[in-house]
This record gives C-alpha cells, structure tokens and sequence, in this order.
C-alpha cells in the first residue's frame, strides 16, 4: 500500500472535523483522495511533508459566496485560497450567473455579480462547463438563484410571476438541477423578488426537492420583521420538503440589536421538525447595494463602488454628504447604482450567532466591488484568530467544524469536509497559534496571515503561504458528491482513522 501513496503529511496536530480534540497521524494521499489516516511513521510516500508545529485540518467550506463571475474571470480564486478555503457555494441570495443569457442590462442586486456581458449562460450546463474549462483553483458547488430566474422569464420583476411564468422558470430550474447544481437560492429583501409570494417560492423549490436540492434564503427582511421572514423561508422549506439554509443570519439596525435571543430560539424550535441551517460572517458590518431607503443618519455607511462616481469608493457617506452639502440620503441617491458597507449590527449578536452550534461560517465576500467588505479576504481566518483563539468563543475543534463537516453535511457534500480515507485531499495546514485576518475596512484586500500550505483535490495549491499556482478545484455535481462511493480509489485500500473518539 506505502508504495502507492503519491504524499505523506507528517508531524501536524490533526483536526479531522467532527469537533473532536486533535490528534496525531499520518495522511495519505493517493490521486485526488485521502487513502489513509494511520499512527504518526507508520506511513511512506512519492513526497513527504513535514508540517510539524502545524494544525492540519479539512480544506474549508465557504458556503456563502458570490464567486460566480470570480471563477471564471480569476480563476486562481486568490482571495479564498489564502485562507485555506477550498470549496465555495456560489448562487447565493436569489442570484446567479445561470440561467440567463441577458438580452438587457442586469437590475441590482443582479449587478453585485456581473454586466450584461457576464450573463451569456442560458443554461446552468454551459455555465458548468464554462467554469470546468477555467480551471479555478478551489472546487465550486452552485445554487441557482430565483431573482436570476425571474429576470430571465418575467418582462417586470415588479409584477407577480403568472403560473405560466412559474412553469418556464420551474423548467430552468430543473434544468440546472439535472445539471447538478446543488438547490437554489431567493433574496426576497431585493426588488427583483421583493414582489414574489411565498407561494411562489414553494412552487420552485418542490422542483429543487424533486432532485435532493436545498433551498437558502435571504429573508424577505432582517431589520423589524425578521421574525415573520424567518418564519416565511422556514415554511418554505417545510411545505416543499427540502432543507434551509437561513442565510447571513443577523438582526440588523439599531431598533433590533439583541434580538438575536429571540431568533435563535426561534429557529431552535423550526430545527425540531425541519431541517433548518444558518450561516453568518464574523462582522458587525454587512454589505450589499446601496439603498438610501436603509440611510438612516445613524449607523456607519461605507461606499464600496459607485458607477456614477467611481472616485468615492472606499468613502464614508457622511464625508460624502459633508463634502457636497447634502445630507446623506441625498449623497446616496446620486452615488446610484453603487454598492455599501452597512455597520448595522451589534457584537452582542454576532457572538451569540457565531455560538451557535448549528452555525456555518461563509464570507458573502463580493469580488467585484472596488472596495470590498474584507470579509472577502478575511472571514474564516478572523474566526479562527479573533473569535477562536483571542476571545475564546469556542475551541479550535469547533471551529473547524463550522468550516467543514457542519458545512458539508448541510449541503450533501459527503466527500468533502473531512480528514477520512477515502474523501477528496481537501486539506488546510495553519499556524494556530498566529492565524488571523489581516484585511481592514481601510485595507480590505490584505491576505490573512498563518495559512502555510492547501491541497485541492491532491494538489498543493498554496505552499508555505505561496501560490503555486496549481489550479485544480472541480465543479461539485451534487448527485456525485451526496452518493457517490466513498471507499478510497485507485486501489489503495481505505485504512483506520486513529483519532479518539
């Protein structure tokens, strides 16, 4: 068996991601699997790593990403590599670069994503295939988004979808599903869907769940009614009869901060007769369009892009208003279309929602702003250093866990997500005691410090902090990924995970 093992990574402290403490042991890896977990010296290979001082853990799960343009316009998906992501789920919030071969510009938030020219997919195959031809550097698993799907059949997104209008956009749906996207997204806050029924939803995603399909939402509102929005994305989900994932969780703007109590507990009750999941970044700020309706004089507002006036990213509002004598609804109605940085949350609630057990870590980074949000760049690492390690909000092992199997399981994704014989070489290897994300609201595009080494799929992607410009991520199909055999390949026998249990 030693003979056919291609590496052998030695010497780390071994997180295998299911929560439990660490342990030592050789892995294994042969082709694109992880082909043995053994005692520490008992394995050998073509190369030998050692990562002595190292942790090493299960390459990390963004499931909350709107790469879908960055996968094929910069495919060596820096921004994630660099902190030991190694799969992310694009499609999020009701939109996606697929199905939609745009004959008119794109409506926001449709915008946060791409131009006309970006919307040449018809079909979610040719947007697959498009991206399997970029090589990205980390594997892509996608949801298909309803707001995309409403631009793409509806003349007026401002107008109710007609049965008709539900049956063309059910055929792209199911389309995409065959294809093998993993579910489909909604971002019922944002214009293009704001007008939809949740009877419409419903509609759309018992075609996800005919196909094994999850279904993740941006709730209708996050701000004072976020408890009948939850309730709305949990019905759903129930009256399909398909998994939900309540998307960015957070109880937004000043009349609401605490509430995250009330939330949770409510979303701990759903969880008892559904499969409810949630997903949060570790910021008291968020980002999106720039709405002057969400402009309240109050709460800090970041410009991250402007197309009317592209000089003011990376602006504050206020300075903004200041400097033209307006105030600041007023500066943001002529910034339009442009994009922001709402500090809209408390710590209080970001800590309770981080803690929570059922909690997924995902950036919703946005690639494409001129000065993004740096959770684009440092979500996962501020997790791991700030929340993990300095205030000690959960240990190491649960951390991880956020980031892999929690994430894994949630999606179907069964070989990705953990250290075992005969799952996907998905593997991270960081410093934990010096960890962190570097990335600022002033400097957001700073790479995180402590990630020394990535493999994707068998391949070293990223050695001692170094791209290596490997690029070998695959498009995830879910029926692959949730059925496919998990016995290790290419003949080399699947051997004894030593961690305790």
């Amino acid at each position: 068996m030693t003979s056919q093992l291609d590496i052998v990574l030695r010497g780390a402290s071994v997180l295998d991601g299911s929560g439990t403490a660490a342990f030592a042991a050789d892995i294994g890896i042969a082709g694109e699997r992880i082909a043995a977990v053994e005692r520490p010296g008992s394995l050998n290979g073509t190369t030998r790593v050692d990562l002595s001082g190292l942790t090493l853990a299960p390459g990390f799960i963004d499931v909350h990403t709107h790469d879908d343009r960055q996968a094929l316009a910069a495919p060596e998906m820096w921004a994630k590599l660099s902190q030991g992501i190694t799969t992310v789920i694009t499609g999020n919030c009701g939109i996606s670069l697929a199905p939609w071969h745009a004959d008119k510009p794109p409506p926001a938030p449709l915008t946060l994503i791409g131009a006309q020219s970006d919307f040449r997919f018809s079909t979610m195959a040719a947007y697959i295939a498009a991206v399997t031809a970029a090589h990205p550097a980390v594997n892509v698993g996608m949801l298909i988004g309803h707001s995309t799907l409403r631009v793409n059949v509806l003349d007026d997104v401002n107008c109710p979808a007609s049965p008709s209008d539900i049956a063309r956009m059910s055929e792209l749906l199911a389309e995409g599903m065959r294809a093998g996207a993993l579910g489909m997204s909604s971002g019922l806050f944002y214009p293009t869907a704001r007008i939809a029924a949740n009877s419409e939803v419903i509609a759309l995603a018992r075609v996800a769940a005919r196909y094994g399909g999850i279904y993740t939402s941006h709730i209708r509102d996050e701000h004072d009614g976020v408890l009948d929005a939850l309730a709305e994305a949990c019905d759903a989900g129930e009256a399909a009869g398909l998994p939900v994932v309540l998307s960015h969780h957070k109880c937004a703007g000043p009349a609401n901060w605490g509430r995250s109590e009330q939330t949770l507990a409510f979303i701990a009750e759903r969880q008892r007769r559904h499969p409810i999941g949630l997903d949060a970044y570790p910021y008291v700020a968020g980002s999106t369009i720039l709405d002057p309706a969400y402009v309240d004089g109050v709460i800090r507002i970041l410009i991250t892009w402007s197309k009317s006036h592209p000089d003011m990213a990376g602006r504050d509002l206020s300075d903004i208003a200041a400097a033209w004598r307006v105030d600041q609804r007023t500066a943001a109605e002529r910034l339009l279309p442009a994009g922001a940085v709402y500090f809209h949350m408390s710590e209080i609630d970001v800590r309770r929602i981080l803690a929570y057990p059922h909690t997924m870590i995902g950036s919703d980074g946005l690639p494409h702003d001129a000065h993004p949000h740096p959770r684009l760049w440092g979500a996962f690492t501020r997790v791991l250093g700030h929340y993990c390690r300095d205030e000690q909000l959960f240990h190491l092992a649960e951390a991880v866990r956020r980031m892999t199997t929690l994430s894994a399981d949630t999606f179907g994704l069964k070989r990705r997500g953990r250290i075992a014989a005969g799952c996907a070489a998905d593997l991270v290897a960081f410093d934990a005691a010096a960890v962190r994300d570097a990335a600022t609201f002033g400097d957001p595009k700073r790479p995180s410090i402590g990630i020394c080494h990535v493999w994707v799929n068998g391949r070293a992607a990223l050695e001692h902090g170094r791209s290596t410009g490997v690029r070998t991520g695959t498009v995830l199909h879910r029926d692959r990924e949730r059925y496919g055999n998990n016995s290790a390949s290419d003949g080399v026998a699947a051997t004894g995970i030593v961690a305790p249990r």
